[in-house]
């Protein structure tokens, strides 16, 4: 504080000066006016806001972990699944709230939510009081006999933000164990029952950390649970059991929340992991937490081989401005092209090493052909070295599926099987081919020609050549780093081709797909050859009876049928464009594969379309699948009615350009010289169109909003540009095709992270995948990235893997990465 003089003052403003001045001293520096709601309609103190229904539960997977009342605590969320529960530790699929409605009282800073059971409906009720907020429960009616013991108020708390830390529960001290260890009882049909870790009125998490400590206190009883025991992606739970017989506020507790005076995020410096060419435009972003403020330039320091940093640019921080909570600036360093490690310094913030070479982009997609797609492969023994991945899984596919059936994972069986087979039958012919669609094991079609939509125009753009997997289809094994003398991305391509055609032979048309029947081998972790015996199941014999194939246990996958005229479009695409690849390849196979597609097209043209809807296992959009069929046999076989059709689709395809793109543009070479004008005048038109990405974000691609991260839509954008650029140079810049990929190797919001496992330098090491209760990674997976929680956080966690919606690997993104990895390779060579 500068010294004030008081003896140039009158004797009254002395005294009042003086009176000020030991005010200023004596005044809590972090004093401020409690917390409050902000604009965005959440509570909001410094290092700490707390969200109250602005996310709801998963439609489509139930519990998703992001609802009802949640925490971000010093720029991490924390605490989530503020709300009434029936269970201690609620699982994915266990019962959810429906959502009523909501009100929000900014004068008062009052939340209201309304909920309900279909036995019961609720209030839930939060406010503050000072820098806490009290939360309470209310009833109109007690609630059923039944739900006595099991409906209650539950908060979780995220078990990576709280390892290596204690509690305190009535001061009793416990500690959060890094695995789970009970205590658990058996409870009804010999399930698992989580028991208490801890009881009392009174919790305090984390009491030696100011950035993680949070306190609960309640009248009613706090018991406190690790959700771990009865599942890998389980949260640690505090809950308080609502009392039997009671109305009005049922519970109420007191939240307390640490904050850390003067907190402010780090900044955070990000760019592409795998580095720049030299004739590449490079940019850092730099994203700043809301309340702090930009420093007017960076440097760029170049490393040598002693590690002296010396200085070869400097410049401004161009301010971006505000998306979602963050604010931006743009460090562009592009006229740096000589060769070498450097690093941004931004003040005291240096970021990770990045790479400026003409030789970056080399080798970045092999760890997708080589390692991540043939660990997909099903039907077959995936080996690495020691290392087995799963062994040959499945064998015993697929029973026909119960008809009027809703199932899980968006998959249902309308009112027929449309198949010879009866519910229940086994459908012979499917046990071949195919990739596990994600994390999980089910044959999704719509996963399967997409991908090798992709490795066939990725073979074909860019001649691509490697040989580094073995695979024996007649032997059912495939082993990595093991060069057969056959193209890699050939034996993918057949591999995903004879699990399309096996549908058409069996049952004649594409079928939504193939998954378990049971939610307890959905959940299986572990090697895919363990969820069944890979026997045949036949009912007449007992469970463990065996009569080669056949078992009497009934753990087979269930075959879905319904047709659908878009899914069945969509394949034949697949096996029309695998056709071309396989001419050579596997003669017989491409020849019925062509000639499918072709009855496909023939059959599905003659009559009006089968509409079949559910979730997205039976198509994309009618006029895209259908779209992709025309192109890909328009290509194979240089027939006019296809052409003649792509004509008369163009319209509606011209209303959706953006969309359907892609998918058109490699029809170009055989269109005739009118049409490729008109695309090319839509084709300006979209090219004024997308510059509104600019405006929406510093990152200039589209970033989606939902249950799902958007790293597969960012790809089919730069997919897009390049084809447009491909065909017409003169209107699209090479750099919206780097735009999509430097999003993907680390230059997004929330963090530096390169979101292709084992690609770049800091590069996603925990992941959704097969292996995710290992806290591992796939090389060559690519998560979906960057998920923007309502209203405005952007996450992507590193430290728990169990949010698929950030996480999970698909197959499908495995393909399209190949395809724009080697587009870039194409435009910098």
């Amino acid at each position: 504080m500068k010294f004030i003089d008081l003896n140039k003052f009158s004797s009254f403003r002395k005294l009042f000066l003086t009176f000020f001045v030991l005010m200023l001293y004596f005044i809590p520096l972090e004093a401020g006016q409690g917390i409050a709601l902000n604009d965005s309609s959440y509570y909001e103190n410094e290092g700490v806001n707390i969200l109250v229904f602005s996310n709801w539960y998963n439609e489509n997977f139930s519990d998703s972990k992001m609802s009802g009342i949640e925490i971000i605590h010093h720029g991490k969320r924390t605490v989530t699944n503020g709300d009434v529960r029936l269970n201690h530790t609620p699982e994915q699929w266990d019962p959810i709230p429906k959502f009523k409605r909501k009100e929000v009282d900014r004068e008062n800073n009052v939340v209201k939510a309304w909920l309900e059971y279909p036995d019961f409906e609720y209030l839930i009720l939060t406010e503050p009081s000072g820098d806490d907020i009290i939360i309470s429960v209310h009833l109109d009616k007690p609630i059923p006999d039944e739900l006595e013991g099991k409906a209650g108020f539950n908060l979780e708390f995220l078990p990576s933000a709280y390892f290596g830390k204690t509690f305190l529960m009535d001061g009793q001290p416990g500690i959060f164990p890094l695995y789970p260890s009970g205590p658990t009882s058996v409870g009804d049909a010999g399930k698992t029952v989580p028991l208490p870790v801890a009881k009392g009125n009174k919790i305090v998490l984390a009491p030696e950390d100011d950035y993680r400590r949070i306190t609960v206190e309640s009248d009613n009883e706090l018991l406190f649970f690790d959700g771990r025991n009865k599942a890998q992606n389980g949260w640690f739970v505090l809950r308080s059991l609502i009392p039997a017989g009671e109305i009005g506020k049922v519970i109420e507790w007191k939240l307390s929340v640490s904050r850390v005076s003067g907190w402010l995020r780090d900044p955070v410096i990000s760019f592409s992991q795998v580095g720049y060419h030299p004739s590449q435009s490079k940019r850092a972003v730099i994203e700043l937490d809301k309340n702090d403020r930009f420093l007017p330039d960076a440097e760029l320091l170049k490393i040598d081989e002693n590690g002296k940093r010396s200085l070869i640019h400097s410049g401004p921080v161009n301010q971006w401005g505000n998306y979602q909570r963050y604010q931006y600036g743009i460090f562009d360093f592009t006229i740096v092209q000589e060769p070498g490690v450097y690093v941004v310094k931004y003040g005291d913030e240096e970021s990770r090493p990045l790479r400026i070479g003409k030789d970056v982009y080399e080798g970045i997609w092999h760890p997708t052909l080589d390692v991540y797609i043939p660990v997909q492969m099903d039907h077959v023994l995936v080996n690495e070295a020691y290392r087995v991945w799963h062994g040959a899984s499945h064998l015993d596919d697929a029973l026909q599926a119960p008809v009027n059936h809703e199932h899980f994972d968006l998959y249902a069986q309308g009112p027929t099987t449309d198949t010879p087979y009866d519910p229940g039958e086994h459908i012979p012919g499917l046990n071949v081919g195919g990739w596990y669609d994600a994390g999980d094991y089910d044959i999704r079609t719509q996963s399967q020609y997409f991908t090798v939509l992709h490795l066939v125009h990725a073979w074909e753009d860019f001649d691509i050549f490697r040989d580094e997997t073995l695979v024996e289809q007649e032997n059912r094994y495939v082993d990595l780093h093991h060069p057969d003398g056959k193209n890699d991305i050939l034996q993918q391509i057949e591999h995903g081709a004879i699990g399309l055609i096996a549908q058409h032979r069996a049952v004649g048309h594409a079928i939504p797909g193939i998954i378990v029947p049971s939610l307890l081998q959905y959940t299986h972790l572990g090697d895919g050859l363990t969820m069944t015996d890979n026997l045949i199941y036949n009912p007449a014999l007992d469970s463990l009876e065996v009569d080669y194939p056949y078992s009497g246990t009934f753990d087979d996958r269930w075959a879905f049928t319904s047709k659908s005229t878009a899914l069945n479009y969509g394949s034949a695409a697949g096996l029309a464009a695998a056709s071309r690849a396989l001419k050579d390849f596997n003669p017989e196979l491409s020849q019925e594969c062509l000639e499918t597609a072709i009855g496909v097209w023939n059959t599905e043209q003659g009559k009006d379309p089968d509409i079949f809807e559910v979730g997205n296992t039976t198509g994309g959009p009618l006029i895209l699948e259908e779209l992709r069929a025309a192109v890909e046999l328009l290509i194979s076989t240089r027939g006019d009615k296809y052409a003649r059709r792509i004509r008369e689709m163009w319209p509606e395809i011209s209303q959706q350009f953006g969309f359907l793109a892609s998918t058109l543009l490699p029809a170009l070479p055989y269109m005739d010289d009118a049409f490729v004008a008109e695309v090319e005048q839509r084709a300006r038109q979209y090219a004024r169109e997308i510059k509104i990405f600019e405006r929406m974000n510093p990152f200039g691609v589209p970033i989606t909003e939902g249950g799902w991260a958007g790293n597969g839509s960012v790809i089919g954008f730069g997919i897009t540009n390049y084809m447009l650029h491909r065909s017409f140079p003169d209107i699209f810049d090479r750099e919206y095709v780097f735009r999509s990929l430097n999003y993907i190797f680390g230059c997004h919001p929330d963090s530096d992270i390169s979101f292709v496992s084992g690609v770049g330098l800091h590069s996603k090491k925990v992941a959704y995948g097969m292996n995710r209760a290992d806290f591992s990674f796939i090389a060559g997976g690519i998560v979906p990235g960057v998920l923007i929680l309502d209203p405005d956080f952007p996450e992507n966690k590193e430290d728990w893997p169990f949010l698929w919606g950030e996480n999970e690997y698909v197959i499908t993104v495995g393909g399209s990465y190949i395809y724009l990895a080697n587009a870039v390779q194409a435009l910098l060579e």
